[in-house]
């Protein structure tokens, strides 16, 4: 096997066998491929696709490039979500506690956000000693004592994933559907979990811009999933919006707390039980009410003790950024659109993202929402606060709200995108 002889297959347009899918991610796992090489591997891979079982024996590879987690000895059944980025995209926050009080143990491994799309760790991280990196021991004694445990994928899990990830980062190969999915269901099958359910999202603050992209993604994921013995369904959700009142860390952590007690924004809310429906379907716990144990309270219990757990103080207060700065309406009217890419990246741009995956982010930084599409809004009234800690940022994050937003005459007509959009299963 050699592979120069690999690249050949892919840029003919041949099926990749299975030896040399193996071989090959085997090879670039322990240095034998190159980066050069395995870069234009994923160029031909980009221009001219897989097969389904092309992409099913590539995840496989990947699994098996590394350890795969055991949560046997659960006496709950394990479901877990994986979202493919959004912005103000706090799902996750007030998810995990709210499956874990309706019976489920939800192992959630999440991520940094990158560019414009927000990270789940690093919203967390904004909680006083809260911790994102545990052991496989601390994992599980988290989630078995709180039901939940939401932290960092170790370096054990998928080896291959990371390197390959970091170099299509680099190599204008991200946008590969087959590589997208591989990369995201090798994680979350490696995981353990018995359910997996995913929030696909379309729309300019997503990573599949349209529709259609989304759908082949999604259908994608979810055959590999149930291929590999895991109970997978996708809904395909709306990013045109950003999600809820809030993007940026701490921001987005008290939105969730929000949530949690029984309030938040009417879009997170659903979306929030939306997948918690589906996670507890999937999990075999039919009778269990998500809308209860939001207001019951009992999500509000799972979530303190799985911060304290991480150890994170859940009564500690949230950074607040030393600086603000209102965007108002210029003219009376209804607010018709809000861009959710043009915030992210205001909200990047304000230190609450990075450019670089060992950029540091601000905890306090990013954008409120005082309206939202549909909304009637006055002349001089805030639609926007931008928080930061270092002003000279004002100006760079405007910069990316000049067309955000657009507002029209008293009366228009608005017809708002549903939340969710389809589900696939």
């Amino acid at each position: 096997m050699d592979v120069i002889s690999v690249i050949r297959t892919k840029r003919d347009r041949k099926e990749l066998t299975p030896a040399q899918i193996d071989w090959v991610i085997d090879a670039y796992t322990n240095g034998t491929v190159a980066d050069e090489q395995m870069s234009a591997l994923a160029m031909a891979i980009l221009l001219n696709g897989m097969t389904r079982p092309e992409i099913a024996r590539w995840t496989a590879a990947m699994i098996n490039s590394g350890e795969r987690m055991d949560f046997s000895s659960l006496t709950r059944p394990t479901a877990d979500k994986h979202s493919t980025g959004g912005v103000g995209d706090k799902i996750t926050l007030p998810l995990a506690p709210l499956v874990a009080a309706c019976g489920a143990a939800v192992p959630q491994l999440s991520g940094r956000g990158l560019g414009h799309t927000g990270g789940t760790l690093d919203k967390l991280e904004s909680i006083p000693g809260w911790r994102a990196l545990l052991s496989n021991a601390e994992m599980l004694d988290v989630l078995n004592s709180t039901g939940a445990v939401i932290c960092a994928a170790g370096d054990g899990l998928a080896p291959a994933d990371k390197k390959l990830y970091a170099l299509r980062d680099v190599t204008g190969t991200v946008e590969a559907v087959p590589l997208i999915a591989s990369s995201i269901m090798s994680k979350k099958i490696a995981e353990g979990t018995g359910s997996l359910v995913l929030d696909v999202k379309a729309g300019s603050g997503a990573f599949m811009k349209t529709e259609a992209d989304a759908r082949e993604l999604a259908e994608t994921m979810v055959g590999l999933g149930n291929d590999h013995g895991v109970r997978t369904v996708a809904l395909l959700t709306d990013m045109a919006t950003p999600l809820g009142r809030t993007a940026g860390n701490a921001l987005e952590v008290r939105e969730s707390v929000e949530v949690l007690a029984g309030g938040g924004p009417a879009d997170v809310v659903e979306l929030t039980l939306a997948l918690a429906r589906e996670m507890l379907d999937a999990a075999g716990l039919r009778d269990a009410d998500p809308a209860k144990a939001l207001a019951d309270g009992s999500a509000m219990d799972v979530w303190r003790r799985m911060i304290a757990a991480q150890g994170g103080d859940p009564d500690a207060d949230l950074p607040v950024a030393r600086e603000q700065q209102i965007v108002a309406a210029a003219s009376d009217g209804v607010l018709t659109r809000l861009d959710a890419y043009d915030v992210g990246v205001a909200a990047w741009r304000l230190g609450a993202g990075r450019a670089r995956k060992e950029d540091p982010v601000q905890a306090a930084a990013g954008v409120e929402l005082h309206a939202k599409p549909g909304d009637p809004v006055k002349a001089g009234q805030p639609l926007l606060t931008l928080h930061t800690d270092t002003p000279d940022r004002f100006d760079y994050a405007l910069e990316a709200l000049d067309s955000a937003y657009d507002i029209g005459p008293a009366g228009a007509e608005f017809s708002a995108r549903p939340i969710v959009l389809d589900r696939i299963a």
